[in-house]
């Protein structure tokens, strides 16, 4: 229904929400995600600092150019919690519809006016007449609010500091890549889009190479005996988990044996992960 999008060439790095009536140029990148999550970790210091320092330059006045293979392919989005990622989709919202608002009541003013004050905000500069016109028609005091609570948000699912410098909020993405890279070679991938991304393998496409959903139970297939202690329980669990190819959800575990509950037997999933002897790989998903 909407999609996020950023001019290649331009002064100041933001991302907007289009929708999907909009048929965009070649000047514009666009990103085939709807979700305010993803426009909010693009939008804050953290992205606009590696897309700085990862694109290209052009023009007169060496604007900066977002080079999508550099940007945003080799970009490493945080492992946020469920609760991180509201709070990030929350602020993403909250950005789009603050600049469209603002720009609805007041049609001649634009995004790249707003910048330019929320710029000379930030570095201390005085206001002419025209930035103060620009200040009151944005409400770039809120615009300037909604980011620095955007970027403390995004700070802190990468579990960092947000007062980190540019420069030692590049080393940390640098080293994060890498470790992203090695995922990968591993066959952990982070797919953003996976039912786009990886069609074949749908919704499980995001356990990537190395957890393909498990295959479904053969037909006539012998159940093992559910034991009756606690002890032998979560042996037989750990033993059944480790002989599947891929990633099982508790029911599918529990169909293995007889007798034993679904509930019991997400019970000692989330044991054994707790003790490092499974892994959840996604939300009710598991792997040994």
């Amino acid at each position: 229904d909407r999609y996020v999008a950023t001019v290649e060439t331009s002064k100041h790095r933001f991302f907007v929400l289009l929708d999907r009536s909009v048929l965009p140029d070649n000047k514009l990148v666009n990103i085939a995600l709807n979700d305010a999550y993803f426009l909010g970790v693009l939008s804050s210091r953290i992205h606009v600092t590696w897309a700085l320092a990862a694109g290209s330059r052009l023009g007169v006045g060496n604007d900066p150019v977002y080079v999508k293979t550099a940007c945003f392919e080799k970009f490493p989005f945080p492992d946020a919690t469920d609760e991180q990622q509201a709070r990030i989709r929350e602020l993403g919202e909250a950005l789009d519809a603050h600049r469209k608002r603002q720009q609805a009541q007041h049609p001649r003013l634009t995004v790249t006016e707003m910048y330019n004050v929320l710029e000379k905000l930030r570095a201390g500069e005085s206001l002419t007449d025209k930035d103060r016109l620009t200040h009151e028609a944005g409400l770039v005091s809120v615009l300037r609010q909604i980011h620095d609570r955007l970027d403390a948000a995004v700070s802190d699912a990468y579990g960092w500091s947000a007062a980190l410098t540019d420069e030692e909020i590049l080393e940390r993405l640098v080293r994060l890549n890498a470790e992203r890279a090695g995922e990968e070679r591993r066959g952990l991938v982070r797919w953003l889009r996976p039912g786009f991304q990886r069609p074949a393998v749908g919704v499980a496409a995001g356990f990537g190479e190395g957890f393909e959903p498990a295959a479904p139970a053969k037909a006539g297939e012998k159940k093992q005996v559910w034991p009756k202690t606690l002890p032998e329980q979560a042996r037989a669990l750990r033993q059944t988990l480790a002989a599947q190819k891929g990633v099982v959800t508790p029911e599918e575990l529990a169909r293995k044996f007889t007798r034993a509950r679904v509930e019991r037997v997400e019970e000692l999933l989330r044991t054994l992960v707790s003790l490092g002897q499974a892994r959840e790989v996604a939300a009710g998903r598991y792997a040994a």
